[in-house]
């Protein structure tokens, strides 16, 4: 006979036992990131604009934004520092989408070291780039000693250097590799039917910058744009390469908040041209991020057979 025993009762937890997880609200995990970025970019922010309706006298006043908004200098400031971040930026976009086609669709030995040398320039200080082509373009340089040698004492090389012109290329030789690196992650992950299409349409005749044009730039254009609005915004605020070029007559936004704060000493006039500065960079970004949102929803709609859409038409063309 078989003998049935019932479950023993489930026994209750001993006091102290452990427990399950400590749960913390989701909305917990915002406050230590929200409290950094509150400390250590909100409140110097707060501080600058707080500086710049004081007086000499620490008085609130509007005097200092009337004073500087409609000088000669901030104006000056204002129209160079966009004069060399707009030239900066067009000659980065240039000579990095060169380069990364040709890292891309011209295969040759040592591509990928020339790859690795553009992502190290990425790693250098700015002033490094200014402080080399010192070294080769300056009145002591080696240009310098290879004209004088080749043409006599007498002759000496144009001060490019300190002048628009070579702010401009030191930021185009600092700045391309910020064109490159994006411009080449796109291009490698450029759909297959494309490459078949752009490799057809040259086969029908269709010239190389015609080929670049209707398949290659549709494709990385998202990526173009994020790489030459990042130069702008970067150029908009650079500091030491002006600084370390040596120009005494290019005067941008940073270089007038140097000179009105540190040589000056005039920090509610520092502090009006420093808010400035940074209402234009914010400005600048929003009209990146929209544009790069409708570009990115316009890209998101697919167009049936655009590649042998593009095909027919240069064909025709």
């Amino acid at each position: 006979m078989t003998t049935l025993t019932a479950p023993a009762p489930p026994q209750p937890p001993a006091p102290g036992a452990e427990r399950g997880p400590l749960r913390i609200p989701a909305a917990a995990w915002v406050v230590p990131p929200l409290l950094l970025i509150l400390g250590f970019v909100g409140w110097p922010m707060v501080t600058v604009l707080g500086e710049s309706v004081r007086d000499q006298n620490g008085a609130l006043s509007l005097s200092s934004w009337s004073t500087v908004l409609t000088s000669g200098e901030f104006r000056n400031a204002l129209l160079r520092t966009a004069q060399i971040a707009v030239g900066s930026t067009i000659g980065a976009l240039i000579l990095g989408s060169f380069l990364a086609l040709v890292l891309a669709f011209v295969p040759f030995p040592g591509a990928g070291l020339v790859a690795r040398l553009i992502d190290t320039v990425l790693a250098l200080p700015s002033f490094l780039i200014t402080l080399a082509f010192t070294f080769l373009y300056g009145s002591a340089g080696v240009l310098q000693a290879v004209i004088t040698s080749v043409a006599g004492p007498g002759a000496t090389l144009p001060p490019i250097l300190t002048s628009p012109l070579g702010v401009i290329l030191a930021e185009i030789t600092f700045f391309t590799p910020f064109v490159v690196r994006p411009l080449l992650a796109a291009l490698s992950v450029l759909p297959r039917e494309q490459l078949e299409v752009a490799a057809s349409l040259g086969s029908l005749g269709a010239g190389p910058l015609r080929v670049l044009r209707t398949v290659v730039f549709p494709e990385v254009l998202p990526a173009l744009a994020a790489g030459g609005s990042l130069v702008l915004l970067l150029t908009l605020n650079e500091f030491g390469i002006v600084l370390f070029t040596g120009a005494k007559d290019v005067t941008t936004l940073p270089v007038l908040i140097y000179t009105r704060g540190v040589v000056s000493l005039d920090l509610p006039s520092a502090a009006v041209v420093a808010t400035a500065q940074v209402v234009l960079s914010l400005a600048l970004y929003s009209a990146y991020r929209f544009g790069f949102g409708r570009l990115s929803s316009r890209d998101a709609t697919p167009e049936p057979q655009e590649g042998a859409g593009n095909a027919a038409l240069v064909a025709h063309q």
